[in-house]
């Protein structure tokens, strides 16, 4: 069973950074598609940056783009998600999330969501 886990979320001023990890079990990076979601408070779930297998390029959301890096430790089986120029607009619950197919591109993924998902960090940027 694939289990994951978020950490690192908190609260942080505008113009600050935070950096966000997840741990995944029972998961490996072999076929995969792995990526990190976010909802405000009062809005839909927006996939923000994904990855996958078959896809050698990182997938970021134009809000995000420039600000913030995904970055993987497959030894350690987790991922990070690191945030700089954190505006108050960033606020949210921030969720790992993972499929054990990675046939699809990443913004694919972070369209249409992932089977595996984390309770969620999180993150509270104060202006």
């Amino acid at each position: 069973e694939v289990q994951l886990v978020e950490s690192g979320g908190g609260l942080v001023q505008a113009g600050g950074s935070l950096r966000l990890s997840c741990v995944a079990s029972g998961f490996t990076f072999d076929d995969y598609a792995i990526g990190w979601f976010r909802q405000a408070p009062g809005k839909e779930r927006e996939g923000i940056s994904c990855i996958t297998s078959s896809d050698g390029s990182t997938y970021y959301t134009d809000s995000v783009n420039g600000r913030f890096t995904f970055s993987s430790d497959p030894a350690k089986n987790t991922v990070y998600l690191q945030m700089n120029s954190l505006t108050p607009e960033d606020t949210a619950v921030y969720y790992c999330a993972a499929d054990s197919y990675g046939s699809a591109a990443g913004s694919w993924y972070c369209r249409h969501g992932m089977d595996y998902w984390g309770k969620g960090t999180l993150v509270t940027v104060s202006s």
